[in-house]
This record gives C-alpha cells, sequence and structure tokens, in this order.
C-alpha cells in the first residue's frame, strides 16, 4: 500500500521555466548575448541556475565568474519568482484524489530554501504539502537519497511504499537509490536529448492524473 507520493517542483508540479527564462534572458541582455527561446530554456529549466547559465552563456561552475553570475541571476529570479509560474493541469486534482485516499504528498526539490520558502504558498495547492525539502535543507541535494529519506522520516512514511515522481534522471536515482517506486513526469522539462530509456524508471506517466492508475 502506497503510504506518501513526494514529487519534484519544477517541471513535475509547477510550470516555472517563464520566470526562470525570464530571469536568464533579462540578464543575458544585460550583458549583451541575445536571448534564449522558450524552448530552449524548457530544456535546461529543470537543471536550475547551472543548466541555464551554461545555455546562455556558456559559463559552468568550473568558471572563475560563474559565482558572481550565479548571484546576479538567482537576484534576477527572486524578482519574479512568481510572475509568471502556475502549477500544471491536473495537479491540484491529483493533490484532492490523494487526499481522498488518505495518501500523504510533499515535495522534494533542489531549488534553494530561498525560493521554494516563498514560492510553494503562492502556487494554490488545494491542500498544502505534508513536507517540502529544498536543495540546502539537508546539505545535499538529489541525487543524493539524503532528502529522499529525510522527508520519508518527517511523515512517518516507508520509502517502499513511497512514490517520487520527477522530470529528470537525477530524481529517478535519488528515487530509486532510496528504495521508493519512481515515475518519470514525461510532461516536464526533457530535453530531445535526453535518453529517458536509460534512466529506468518503475513508472512513466504522460499527465499529473496518470499517476493515480499505478497507485
Amino acid at each position: 500500500m502506497i503510504q506518501a507520493a513526494l514529487f519534484d517542483l519544477d517541471g513535475t508540479l509547477a510550470d516555472t521555466a517563464l520566470d526562470l527564462g525570464g530571469a536568464l534572458n533579462t540578464l543575458l541582455n544585460r550583458h549583451g548575448l541575445p536571448e534564449k527561446s522558450m524552448n530552449e530554456i524548457r530544456t535546461q529549466a529543470s537543471h536550475g541556475s547551472a543548466g541555464l547559465l551554461k545555455l546562455g552563456a556558456g559559463i559552468t561552475p568550473d568558471h572563475p565568474d560563474y559565482a558572481q553570475w550565479r548571484t546576479e541571476y538567482l537576484d534576477e529570479y527572486d524578482s519574479r519568482y512568481a510572475q509568471d509560474t502556475a502549477l500544471f493541469d491536473g495537479v491540484n486534482e491529483l493533490i484532492a484524489e490523494l487526499d481522498r485516499r488518505g495518501i500523504k504528498w510533499g515535495i522534494i526539490t533542489n531549488k534553494p530554501m530561498r525560493f521554494t520558502d516563498k514560492l510553494v504558498p503562492k502556487l494554490g495547492f488545494v491542500i498544502p504539502p505534508a513536507i517540502v525539502v529544498s536543495g540546502d535543507t539537508c546539505g545535499e541535494s538529489k541525487p543524493s537519497v539524503k532528502p529522499m529519506l529525510y522527508a520519508c522520516e518527517q511523515i512517518h512514511a516507508d520509502p517502499q511504499h513511497t512514490v517520487y515522481v520527477g522530470d529528470a534522471e537525477r530524481d529517478i536515482q535519488a528515487g530509486r537509490n532510496a528504495g521508493m517506486k519512481t515515475v518519470l513526469a514525461e510532461w516536464g522539462y526533457i530535453a530531445p536529448e535526453d535518453q529517458t530509456e536509460t534512466w529506468q524508471p518503475d513508472y512513466r506517466i504522460a499527465s499529473p492524473l496518470d499517476l493515480l492508475k499505478i497507485l
């Protein structure tokens, strides 16, 4: 019996790409670089600031100016984090049904607490999450199992009776290594070059409500 359903945030529960991308393009304009299309941004949105800065400016974490760029990007995102972000269709209907079935739900994201704590209350969840674990809650983020096990401990759920839903390879890795059933959110921020068959999720679903078919 499933005791809990845990979810990634960006690209799984919420469509955050417009705000993530808007912040990126504002930064690129400031530095005289060409903007990126929303299609390009969506393929990297699950990879956070590191993926977006690589896409937009070719800057990776080993670049000497990376910390400066990241700070500037996060400050820009902070100014608009909930401007155009919304839940994907079907998310609240799914959460309501999980609650009706007595299944706890929560969020495990790599998004920093600085943003998660402000964004989650603004998203309009019909029932608030039982747990929210941010990228810096535990000192380690996905694909580490630490946030996965921490979430289960906090809500008194057995990982073997928990499903984790996400749209990135690290989501599937973290869930599997924690002993959870893993579910790939195919509506999320998946790049054309991603070889999702190699990720080996236990299930794939095309929309949030499809999760109910496997619980």
